[in-house]
């Protein structure tokens, strides 16, 4: 039996109401839960291009690209794993002032984590942290001894390390 391991799904399509269901069915069918989700435009104009993290062994992932490719406006789709990529993900923490300036430790957490600081009123102030899933967790539970009033992460941003030429792909396409 094959390994799970954690992949990384790039998805190249056309921006059009809807897909978004039709991606993720394809994964519910199969009973596939989706770690992480992200949609942003992409490096080619129109194009935009989903970001999707799974727990899965290599030979069902892929079946999931063949039939994510089936999708009429999916354009390409790609999977790799932690080591042919670069990725990251960011998050933001709410906290109250007084913490800041009477928590000795809450500074020091925040630069050993390297984590910036956004805004800062008499309420609250808000932390930004970009890095790997676990350095954002360690923080998390490093501030959740002091309170947190709020807090969001987003889901993996990822690039590969070796070239995906899918803007020449959709070159080769236009002609």
């Amino acid at each position: 039996m094959s390994e799970i391991k954690t992949f990384t799904v790039s998805i190249y399509t056309e921006n059009n109401i809807g897909l978004l269901n039709r991606i993720s069915a394809i994964f519910q069918r199969r009973k596939v839960n989706i770690e992480s989700l992200n949609t942003s435009m992409s490096e080619i104009e129109g194009v935009s291009r989903f970001v999707i993290v799974i727990n899965i062994t290599e030979e069902r992932i892929k079946k999931i690209i063949g039939q994510l490719e089936k999708q009429v406006e999916v354009i390409k789709a790609f999977y790799h794993t932690d080591e042919q990529t670069i990725f990251l993900e960011t998050c933001l923490f709410k906290i109250k002032s007084d913490l800041l300036f009477e928590e000795r430790q809450i500074q020091n957490i925040i630069k050993e984590s390297n984590a910036q600081i956004v805004t800062v009123n008499k309420e609250f102030f808000v932390l930004e942290k970009a890095g790997r899933r676990s350095e954002i967790e360690l923080l998390y539970r490093e501030l959740s001894a002091f309170g947190i009033m709020q807090f969001v992460r987003s889901g993996r941003i990822a690039v590969t390390k070796d070239e995906m030429k899918i803007s020449s792909m959709l070159a080769e396409f236009a002609e």
